[in-house]
């Protein structure tokens, strides 16, 4: 049967993955005890013991645990590519797992409808002899009926659903349609990148479109929100001392633009920089490799990546020496920032948030700084203060930062 099939093979996954983790050398034996630490504080895939609470995520986490908790339906979660859905999904599934409510998770992008049921019903351990589909429904249908006089909430939760093909969705909308005259019996989390609501908005799924009880969302981080989150993310693995340079957390930020899983990389890429150089401290070289490694200082990454707002003709190959001016007082602690408003740090340029509003005396000065922090490339060794100065002021204006 599909879904007898369905189920062994998800034991098998299970039963390897523990074989793996069980082989598993311990951290303190790896490149993260060299900085003291017991876990890998920036791994890529989703851990939520390093979910960092952004006032979004709580808000977004809020609206997903109140909406099941009231059973509104159909609830959907949207944020561009990185920025922690997934993340934010397994924390809800780790709540919902300590409410002892049933919950079945589908990340097959590419569901086709006749299989949809099979793997709600391996997912709750449902089990139906039949092959035919209103069997799989009338034995879903009863199941959710006994969840509901026992007081549970069924959820289930599809991850990249902006790949779920039309089909796949209206089978989704038709399992809305169990219910009692009051209340919804099973929830259902959709979770996708933008792309999904613009599906959503065709004329053959205005039905789905208007079951949506609740929209909630994710978004970059902003300056202040990368730096906490660096910092957030080595307390939690057993970090004791500073480890990243605050000039070396906005660097972080300038070449990622706040996504999350571009922070991470970068980070974990500077650590092995900063290992590889024999120092525990990640200073602002070791993220420009770093980035440079990951191709994120390339003009066609920079356009890409960061969605940069750079006028056209701004020398991007080159966006790494203009990075160097972006950076915070050294004695600044971690947390601290400018006072800018900071929605506008994931929509300009750093360099520009950084010099608004100076005065010319603070312009004067923040040009000394950036010419200190000045990082040249190697046909720029020879060149003098001066020369340097001349490269930033002109780097600014095609910036329109200064005149």
């Amino acid at each position: 049967m599909d879904i007898e099939r369905c189920q062994v093979a998800r034991e098998n996954l299970e039963s390897n993955v523990l074989t793996i983790e069980r082989r598993r050398e311990p951290m303190s034996s790896s490149l993260f005890g060299f900085f003291g630490l017991c876990d890998n504080p920036f791994s890529i895939s989703p851990n939520p013991r390093f979910l960092y609470p952004t006032p979004l995520t709580q808000a977004a986490s809020q609206q997903l645990v109140d909406a099941i908790r009231n059973r509104k339906g159909l609830i959907l979660l949207t944020g561009e590519v990185g920025t922690g859905k997934t993340l934010l999904l397994h924390r809800v599934l780790a709540w919902l797992a300590q409410q002892k409510m049933p919950t079945a998770l589908i990340s097959n992008s590419h569901l086709k409808p006749d299989h949809l049921l099979d793997f709600i019903l391996s997912d709750f351990r449902i089990p139906c002899e039949s092959s035919l589909k209103s069997d799989k429904l009338i034995a879903l249908n009863r199941w959710l009926l006994d969840r509901y006089r026992l007081g549970q909430t069924p959820v289930l939760i599809v991850d990249e659903a902006q790949g779920l093909p039309l089909h796949t969705l209206e089978e989704i909308h038709l399992l809305l349609n169990l219910e009692t005259p009051r209340e919804k019996l099973l929830q259902v989390v959709l979770s996708g990148q933008p792309e999904l609501e613009e599906k959503l908005k065709s004329l053959e799924l205005r039905q789905f479109r208007q079951r949506i009880t609740v929209r909630c969302r994710t978004a970059p981080l902003t300056l202040q929100e990368t730096q906490a989150y660096i910092q957030e993310h080595l307390r939690a693995a057993g970090a004791k001392q500073p480890i990243f340079e605050p000039k070396a957390a906005v660097f972080v930020h300038a070449y990622s633009r706040g996504i999350p899983r571009v922070v991470n990389l970068l980070c974990e890429h500077s650590l092995i920089n900063a290992l590889a150089e024999g120092s525990r401290v990640v200073s602002p070289q070791f993220v420009e490799r770093a980035a440079h490694d990951c191709q994120l200082d390339q003009v066609d990454s920079v356009n890409r990546m960061l969605n940069s707002s750079y006028p056209a003709g701004a020398a991007l190959g080159d966006i790494s020496s203009t990075f160097a001016g972006m950076s915070l007082s050294d004695s600044a602690p971690l947390t601290e920032a400018p006072s800018v408003d900071p929605s506008v740090l994931t929509e300009a340029p750093l360099a520009e948030v950084l010099m608004r509003d100076s005065s010319p005396g603070e312009a004067a000065t923040a040009l000394n700084a950036m010419t200190l922090a000045y990082i040249p490339r190697p046909t720029d060794r020879c060149m003098g203060e001066e020369n340097v100065q001349k490269r930033i002021r002109c780097r600014l204006k095609r910036a329109a930062i200064c005149s």
